[in-house]
Protein backbone atom coordinates (compact mmCIF):
# COMPACT_ATOMS: atom_id res chain seq x y z
CA UNK A 1 0.00 0.00 0.00
CA UNK A 2 1.82 3.44 -1.08
CA UNK A 3 1.85 6.04 2.12
CA UNK A 4 3.87 9.01 2.64
CA UNK A 5 7.50 8.13 4.26
CA UNK A 6 8.51 11.60 5.02
CA UNK A 7 9.24 14.19 7.12
CA UNK A 8 5.49 15.05 8.66
CA UNK A 9 6.37 18.69 9.61
CA UNK A 10 7.63 19.57 6.11
CA UNK A 11 3.55 19.17 4.40
CA UNK A 12 2.76 21.68 7.14
CA UNK A 13 5.14 24.42 6.07
CA UNK A 14 4.28 23.47 2.71
CA UNK A 15 0.46 25.06 3.54
CA UNK A 16 2.27 27.76 5.31
CA UNK A 17 0.06 26.69 8.58
CA UNK A 18 -0.59 23.96 11.06
CA UNK A 19 -1.92 20.55 10.36
CA UNK A 20 -1.47 19.29 13.97
CA UNK A 21 -0.45 15.85 12.47
CA UNK A 22 1.71 15.24 15.35
CA UNK A 23 -0.32 15.42 17.91
CA UNK A 24 1.22 17.77 21.44
CA UNK A 25 4.13 18.30 19.49
CA UNK A 26 2.31 20.55 16.94
CA UNK A 27 1.26 22.84 19.99
CA UNK A 28 5.30 22.97 21.54
CA UNK A 29 7.72 25.12 20.39
CA UNK A 30 9.26 22.47 18.53
CA UNK A 31 6.40 22.97 15.70
CA UNK A 32 8.64 24.61 12.91
CA UNK A 33 5.76 27.11 12.34
CA UNK A 34 6.44 28.53 15.84
CA UNK A 35 9.81 29.29 14.92
CA UNK A 36 8.48 30.70 11.62
CA UNK A 37 10.53 28.25 9.25
CA UNK A 38 9.57 29.00 5.55
CA UNK A 39 8.21 26.60 2.71
CA UNK A 40 10.62 23.61 2.02
CA UNK A 41 12.44 23.28 -0.73
CA UNK A 42 15.52 25.76 -2.53
CA UNK A 43 14.90 29.42 -2.51
CA UNK A 44 10.95 29.27 -1.24
CA UNK A 45 10.96 33.21 -1.46
CA UNK A 46 11.23 33.03 -5.14
CA UNK A 47 7.97 30.70 -5.12
CA UNK A 48 5.98 33.19 -2.83
CA UNK A 49 4.07 35.89 -4.98
CA UNK A 50 0.59 36.05 -5.15
CA UNK A 51 -0.88 32.97 -6.57
CA UNK A 52 -2.86 32.03 -9.27
CA UNK A 53 -6.66 30.42 -8.97
CA UNK A 54 -5.40 27.58 -9.75
CA UNK A 55 -2.73 27.60 -7.40
CA UNK A 56 -5.14 28.54 -4.25
CA UNK A 57 -7.34 25.79 -5.20
CA UNK A 58 -4.41 23.38 -5.60
CA UNK A 59 -3.01 24.20 -2.18
CA UNK A 60 -6.21 23.84 -0.76
CA UNK A 61 -6.89 20.30 -1.86
CA UNK A 62 -3.33 19.21 -0.91
CA UNK A 63 -4.07 20.56 2.64
CA UNK A 64 -7.28 18.55 2.92
CA UNK A 65 -5.52 15.61 1.61
CA UNK A 66 -2.86 15.86 4.40
CA UNK A 67 -4.61 16.14 7.10
CA UNK A 68 -6.47 13.27 6.28
CA UNK A 69 -3.32 11.09 5.59
CA UNK A 70 -4.36 10.39 2.16
CA UNK A 71 -2.53 10.35 -1.45
CA UNK A 72 -4.49 11.45 -4.83
CA UNK A 73 -5.96 8.35 -6.20
CA UNK A 74 -7.80 7.40 -2.89
CA UNK A 75 -8.52 11.21 -2.45
CA UNK A 76 -9.76 11.91 -6.33
CA UNK A 77 -12.34 8.40 -5.99
CA UNK A 78 -13.24 9.96 -2.34
CA UNK A 79 -14.41 12.68 -3.98
CA UNK A 80 -16.18 10.75 -6.94
CA UNK A 81 -18.32 9.31 -4.49
CA UNK A 82 -19.14 13.02 -2.93
CA UNK A 83 -20.34 13.62 -6.25
CA UNK A 84 -22.60 11.34 -7.40
CA UNK A 85 -24.33 11.60 -3.69
CA UNK A 86 -27.29 14.06 -2.94
CA UNK A 87 -26.96 18.07 -1.82
CA UNK A 88 -23.77 20.01 -1.79
CA UNK A 89 -20.47 18.19 -2.95
CA UNK A 90 -18.48 19.75 -0.51
CA UNK A 91 -20.16 19.32 2.40
CA UNK A 92 -20.65 15.45 0.94
CA UNK A 93 -16.49 15.41 0.79
CA UNK A 94 -16.29 16.03 4.64
CA UNK A 95 -18.84 13.90 5.43
CA UNK A 96 -17.19 10.74 3.96
CA UNK A 97 -13.71 11.69 5.20
CA UNK A 98 -14.99 12.11 8.81
CA UNK A 99 -16.75 8.91 8.59
CA UNK A 100 -13.28 6.48 7.72
CA UNK A 101 -12.61 4.68 10.20
CA UNK A 102 -9.06 6.38 10.99
CA UNK A 103 -10.98 9.41 11.39
CA UNK A 104 -13.93 7.92 13.86
CA UNK A 105 -10.68 6.65 16.36
CA UNK A 106 -8.93 9.55 16.31
CA UNK A 107 -12.01 11.67 17.23
CA UNK A 108 -12.92 9.48 19.58
CA UNK A 109 -9.87 10.03 21.29
CA UNK A 110 -8.02 6.43 20.94
CA UNK A 111 -5.08 7.92 19.03
CA UNK A 112 -3.64 11.32 19.30
CA UNK A 113 -3.41 11.91 16.02
CA UNK A 114 -4.74 10.37 12.60
CA UNK A 115 -1.40 8.56 11.78
CA UNK A 116 -1.37 6.85 15.02
CA UNK A 117 -5.25 6.15 14.09
CA UNK A 118 -4.59 5.13 11.36
CA UNK A 119 -1.55 2.15 12.79
CA UNK A 120 -3.84 1.25 15.20
CA UNK A 121 -6.31 0.42 12.65
CA UNK A 122 -3.63 -1.77 10.05
CA UNK A 123 -1.94 -3.32 13.07
CA UNK A 124 -5.50 -5.14 14.23
CA UNK A 125 -6.26 -2.89 16.75
CA UNK A 126 -10.03 -2.00 16.56
CA UNK A 127 -13.20 -3.60 16.29
CA UNK A 128 -16.06 -2.30 14.67
CA UNK A 129 -19.75 -4.01 15.78
CA UNK A 130 -17.73 -6.38 17.72
CA UNK A 131 -15.18 -7.79 14.28
CA UNK A 132 -11.88 -6.79 13.31
CA UNK A 133 -11.16 -4.29 10.59
CA UNK A 134 -7.92 -3.57 9.34
CA UNK A 135 -8.88 -0.95 6.85
CA UNK A 136 -8.30 2.82 7.86
CA UNK A 137 -10.47 4.04 5.02
CA UNK A 138 -13.86 1.52 6.23
CA UNK A 139 -16.76 3.69 5.77
CA UNK A 140 -18.14 3.64 9.56
CA UNK A 141 -22.16 4.33 9.34
CA UNK A 142 -24.48 5.39 12.13
CA UNK A 143 -24.80 3.51 15.02
CA UNK A 144 -21.97 1.29 14.79
CA UNK A 145 -20.01 0.80 17.83
CA UNK A 146 -16.35 1.31 17.22
CA UNK A 147 -13.89 -0.32 20.14
CA UNK A 148 -10.10 -0.88 20.70
CA UNK A 149 -9.48 -4.65 21.37
CA UNK A 150 -9.37 -5.99 24.78
CA UNK A 151 -6.00 -6.48 24.57
CA UNK A 152 -4.62 -3.34 23.18
CA UNK A 153 -6.45 -1.38 25.94
CA UNK A 154 -3.47 -0.55 27.82
CA UNK A 155 -1.56 0.39 24.99
CA UNK A 156 0.26 3.92 25.58
CA UNK A 157 -0.85 5.53 22.87
CA UNK A 158 -4.56 4.33 23.59
CA UNK A 159 -4.24 6.11 27.40
CA UNK A 160 -2.58 9.21 25.63
CA UNK A 161 -5.06 9.74 23.83
CA UNK A 162 -7.79 9.26 26.16
CA UNK A 163 -6.26 11.70 27.99
CA UNK A 164 -6.50 14.30 25.62
CA UNK A 165 -10.61 13.86 25.52
CA UNK A 166 -11.23 15.59 28.83
CA UNK A 167 -8.92 18.65 27.67
CA UNK A 168 -11.19 18.86 24.16
CA UNK A 169 -14.57 19.97 23.30
CA UNK A 170 -15.66 17.19 22.48
CA UNK A 171 -17.33 16.19 18.62
CA UNK A 172 -21.16 15.83 18.52
CA UNK A 173 -21.26 12.88 16.16
CA UNK A 174 -19.47 10.49 18.24
CA UNK A 175 -19.92 9.68 22.01
CA UNK A 176 -17.34 7.43 23.90
CA UNK A 177 -17.39 5.51 26.95
CA UNK A 178 -13.85 5.87 28.66
CA UNK A 179 -13.67 3.15 30.98
CA UNK A 180 -14.84 0.54 28.27
CA UNK A 181 -12.71 2.26 25.64
CA UNK A 182 -15.27 1.88 22.78
CA UNK A 183 -17.71 4.40 21.26
CA UNK A 184 -20.70 5.05 19.17
CA UNK A 185 -20.48 7.06 15.68
CA UNK A 186 -24.70 8.60 16.22
CA UNK A 187 -24.41 10.27 13.03
CA UNK A 188 -22.88 11.77 9.73
CA UNK A 189 -21.39 15.08 11.00
CA UNK A 190 -23.10 18.15 9.40
CA UNK A 191 -20.58 20.30 8.17
CA UNK A 192 -20.85 22.99 10.38
CA UNK A 193 -20.38 20.85 13.66
CA UNK A 194 -17.10 20.09 12.07
CA UNK A 195 -15.56 23.28 14.00
CA UNK A 196 -11.76 22.19 14.03
CA UNK A 197 -12.39 23.00 10.10
CA UNK A 198 -13.35 26.34 9.88
CA UNK A 199 -10.70 27.29 7.75
CA UNK A 200 -11.10 25.00 5.18
CA UNK A 201 -12.92 25.55 1.97
CA UNK A 202 -13.64 22.76 0.45
CA UNK A 203 -15.41 24.39 -2.03
CA UNK A 204 -11.97 25.31 -4.01
CA UNK A 205 -11.34 21.59 -4.53
CA UNK A 206 -14.81 21.17 -5.97
CA UNK A 207 -13.81 23.54 -8.36
CA UNK A 208 -11.00 22.59 -8.88
CA UNK A 209 -11.80 18.91 -9.83
CA UNK A 210 -14.43 20.91 -12.28
CA UNK A 211 -12.33 22.12 -14.64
Amino acid sequence: MARYTGPICRMCRAEGTKLFLKGDRCKSDKCPINKKRGAPGKDPKLRAGKRSEYGTQLREKQKIKRLYGMLEKQFRLTFGRAQRMSGVTGANLITLLESRLDNVVFRMHFAINRNQARQLVLHGHMLVNGKKVTIPSYNVKPGDVVEVKEKSKKLAVVQDGLKELSKASGNPWVSVDVDAVKGTFTAYPRREEVTDLADIKEQLVVELYSK
